[in-house]
């Protein structure tokens, strides 16, 4: 089983490294549900770190229907990512009515071969989740990160495993939202090869000379990751 973190740093990501994580998947502001991280994060990531890096594309936060413009937005960071040496990326589009906007999707799985492409928790929006994950088996999506359209993916565990079931191992449900060393274990009994969480702890930090006396930053924590690596392993 796999463990993918969702780092929001660099200093996330690196934890993940040196906990023994399998794989990261960059973006920045985990608190709007993520969007695409900075150029200047993504090279020093790749350049200085071996884990495998897959790369959120998501221009800003709400929801997932793009303007042409922004549309546009998404595919130049797509081929940045490409040319940056990043291993996957991690992206999707929906229509007005959060049904899955397969020509545009379609244009971005394209565009991101030979990556690995994983359709994000856009999918968690889509009014017939079953329908859609056969419209993205269709078009080669390697993987739907997913918290079965619950706030939980523990709670949405029912539709993730008839997804999982439904997949027949042509793509990889990817559950994600609330794993923790505690609950990790279901999804391994219940048959999934991979989970997504940001094993985060909140990190406090005061300064004294700026306007902004105390900040809080969410960090993916090194304890934390080893605590799920070895439930996952038990």
């Amino acid at each position: 089983m796999k463990l993918e973190i969702c780092a929001n740093s660099f200093q996330s990501a690196k934890n993940a490294q040196e906990a023994g994580a399998h794989r990261v998947e960059l973006c920045s502001e985990l608190s709007v549900g993520g969007i695409t991280p900075s150029y200047g994060l993504i090279k020093k990531v790749v350049d200085e770190l071996s884990i495998e890096i897959f790369v959120l594309i998501r221009p800003r936060s709400g929801n997932f229907n793009y303007t042409n413009d922004a549309f546009e937005i998404i595919k130049k960071d797509i081929q940045i990512c490409k040319d940056l040496g990043v291993s996957g990326i991690v992206s999707g589009v929906l229509n007005e009515d959060n049904s899955l906007d397969i020509e545009r999707t379609k244009v971005l799985v394209n565009l991101s071969k030979p990556l690995q492409f994983t359709f994000h928790r856009a999918f968690d929006c889509v009014p017939n989740p079953m329908a859609t994950l056969e419209e993205l088996k269709t078009l080669g999506v390697d993987r739907i990160l997913t918290s079965g359209q619950q706030l939980k993916a523990e709670t949405g565990i029912d539709l993730l495993k008839k997804l999982q079931k439904s997949a027949k191992g042509k793509l990889t449900i990817l559950p994600g939202s609330g794993i923790n060393q505690n609950n990790v274990k279901l999804f391994k009994d219940s048959g999934f090869y991979e989970v997504h969480t940001s094993a985060s702890k909140i990190k406090k930090t005061t300064n004294k000379n700026s306007f902004f006396e105390t900040i809080y930053e969410t960090v993916s924590d090194v304890s934390t990751i080893q605590s799920i690596l070895k439930s996952m392993k038990e």
